[in-house]
């Protein structure tokens, strides 16, 4: 991670912290740092000082779970440290919870004064992105009551309320006001010869509308404890690679990641689901394409992914036709937001249903979760919105007027629908963005597969010979028009997307290997695709790029045109298995399994385009999430594409 934070994620709650474990709420650089629960900083000031000083950090805080450090004065070689300061902090559902151990190092008795200035602004954190665009809030107050062993910060803004609550065992000394709106917890500790001093501080986060009854950890020891307890148990009987320990790593590395991003979500009937989130820091949420292809990943290894993803999305799915543009009935939701903006409508995405292909992935995983486990009983149970979800693909999506899914830049909200979806992404060879309704490439092959395995759903499941023969038709007919339309014949590569006129975008992008997992190019085309993606303008080394360098559009730092997308790889890689080009995807596997055993076995959201010719190295891209839930199941998808290969 950039900018020296360091997170610690446990489910829809995570803490970025710096070095020294101090939070400074400042803003700079591409993360902000601070305690964020449900979309809001519950905890923009953390700062431990010493007898007014700042310590400086003698280890600094590593990647881990727990984040622990060792701090002392600033001094010199010939002024050994009076003190050190052993850190330790973990967080929980809602909550963050510190040890600190101070221990003199002198021979006599010692008196110092330990503070720790805390702070809650309950920002939003679309208000902390790097766009700076600032939102109003009429009424909101800001209040902060003295307690008998620490301080609450309350907000309210008309009917939001939210609270923390930072309490110490021993109580502090003193609560003091800062003149910033901050607040100062202090001790004054009397310490023996080589004694020591040891305190405990527990943060727990109430947003708006959170009423369970929540327990305060006890110490960051038993966080730790539950969250390797959580991440074994989601690891544990997963029969990893024995020829291939690197992959058998970061398969371990990614189950134990998904673990602790698992967020709750409500189904059908009220029931409390859990759910992977995208990923953190910026989308520790439900987010329909994200978690649809996490849980096909890890579905031969983890069903009960899937399991909870399709009720939860189901139970979000669209069933009337929106104010904007892009609620439609039918429709599965792209991203679900619990915060302020989003509450009081200052950002769409509360409930935000600008995803074209969420829709048929979600029939894909429908299909697939019943082909792999033989659950009957939820493909009768969701019967109703898979026929709605296929609905929407013929109706608003386009398939029956435009022959394609089709969407249409949402002003406010993004410009872009597919999973390419930043501005200018989905471009010519020369950077020339689309216009008007855009038809991308990959979505059509998510909708081909959508068709069929709804088909065998209808005809093995609800007992409907009619609609499965009427799917199969739709399916046969998408197969054979994209081909004469997409395909560039003097390209031998399909188009990464038709414009509004139907013109063929003619960049060369990764999207193609979508085609592959979802089989909707004939053998031949295939074939020619494949082994054009590992041709090295496409393949770096690590990976395939979005976007094949040498073109104007290229850029290999570029979120979308020109950089490597562990999950779009994943993809790719079960594309080229599935039109028997094996030692193709075992390439593509290798290069992935490399760039993460360079970054201890975890991959991130997206790293650069450079190849590895150039650089031995992969290139961290600058604002990639750490932890993001379709990366960390990436490893499981090149597991079932080429084995332990």
């Amino acid at each position: 991670m950039t900018d020296r934070h360091h997170l610690l994620v446990r489910g829809g709650t995570f803490a970025a912290v710096g070095d020294s474990g101090d939070i400074t709420g400042v803003r700079g650089g591409s993360t902000p740092d601070g305690l964020f629960v449900r979309d809001a900083r519950h905890l923009s000031r953390w700062q431990l000082t010493v007898d007014g000083a700042v310590p400086e950090a003698l280890t600094p805080v590593a990647d881990g779970d727990t984040a622990r450090c060792v701090l002392v004065p600033r001094g010199g070689r010939n002024e050994p440290p009076a003190y050190t300061i052993f850190r330790e902090q973990a967080v929980g559902d809602g909550s963050l919870v510190e040890s600190v151990r101070l221990t003199s190092n002198r021979p006599v008795p010692t008196t110092l004064r330990l503070a720790i200035t805390a702070d809650a602004d309950f920002t939003d954190q679309f208000e902390l992105r790097s766009d700076h665009r600032t939102y109003t809030k009429p009424g909101a107050t800001r209040s902060r009551e003295v307690l008998d062993d620490g301080v609450e910060f309350i907000y309210q803004r008309g009917e939001w309320r939210s609270c923390t609550t930072v309490t110490a065992e021993p109580a502090p000394d003193a609560v003091e006001e800062t003149g910033t709106g901050a607040r100062r917890l202090t001790w004054t500790l009397d310490l023996a010869p080589h004694g020591t001093a040891e305190l405990t501080l527990r943060v727990m986060a109430r947003p708006h509308g959170d009423k369970r009854a929540r327990r305060v950890p006890q110490s960051p020891t038993s966080l730790t404890t539950e969250l390797l307890a959580l991440e074994g148990e989601f690891v544990e009987g997963v029969a990893f690679p024995t020829g291939w320990p690197e992959l058998a790593a970061a398969c371990a590395r990614g189950l134990a990641d998904l673990a602790s991003l698992q967020v709750p979500a409500t189904g059908p009937d009220g029931e409390t689901l859990r759910v992977p989130a995208a990923g953190a820091p910026w989308f520790l949420t439900l987010l329909g394409r994200d978690a649809l292809l996490t849980s096909l990943f890890a579905l031969p290894y983890r069903p009960q992914l899937a399991a909870a993803t399709l009720p939860a999305l189901a139970a979000a799915q669209a069933t009337e036709t929106g104010t904007d543009p892009v609620t439609q009935p039918g429709k599965i939701v792209h991203e679900v937001r619990h915060g302020e903006l989003a509450h009081f409508g200052q950002v769409p995405y509360g409930r935000y249903y600008g995803s074209v292909d969420a829709t048929p992935l979600f029939l894909v995983l429908l299909g697939a979760y019943v082909e792999q486990t033989g659950d009957l009983a939820l493909a009768r149970r969701l019967e109703a919105h898979a026929r709605a979800a296929i609905g929407w693909m013929l109706d608003h999506g386009g398939l029956t007027s435009r022959g394609y899914l089709v969407y249409r830049a949402d002003q406010g909200g993004l410009a872009n629908q597919n999973w390419k979806d930043s501005p200018g992404s989905i471009c010519s060879s020369d950077g020339t963005r689309a216009t008007g309704a855009v038809m991308a490439a990959g979505a059509q092959g998510y909708a081909y597969d959508a068709l069929r395995r709804t088909a065998w759903l209808a005809r093995t499941v609800w007992s409907d010979e009619t609609y499965a023969a009427l799917l199969e038709q739709a399916a046969a007919d998408l197969r054979d028009r994209f081909q004469q339309d997409f395909w560039m014949r003097d390209r031998s590569f399909p188009a990464l997307a038709l414009d509004g006129e139907g013109r063929p975008l003619d960049a060369l992008a990764s999207d193609a290997g979508h085609l592959l997992w979802s089989g909707l190019l004939d053998k031949e085309y295939g074939e020619m695709v494949g082994r054009r993606l590992l041709e090295p303008d496409f393949f770096s080394g690590w990976g395939v790029r979005t976007l094949a360098a040498g073109q104007p559009a290229y850029h290999p730092l570029s979120y979308h045109r020109g950089s490597v997308w562990p999950h779009d790889n994943a993809l790719i890689t079960l594309g080229l298995a599935r039109y028997g080009l094996h030692d193709e995807a075992r390439s593509v596997a290798h290069g992935l399994v490399d760039a993460a055993t360079a970054a201890g076995h975890r991959l991130p959201e997206v790293i650069a385009g450079y190849g590895r010719d150039t650089h031995r190295e992969p290139v961290p891209y600058p604002h990639a999430c750490v932890r993001e839930a379709r990366s960390a199941a990436a490893p499981l998808a090149l597991l079932t594409a080429v084995g332990g290969a």
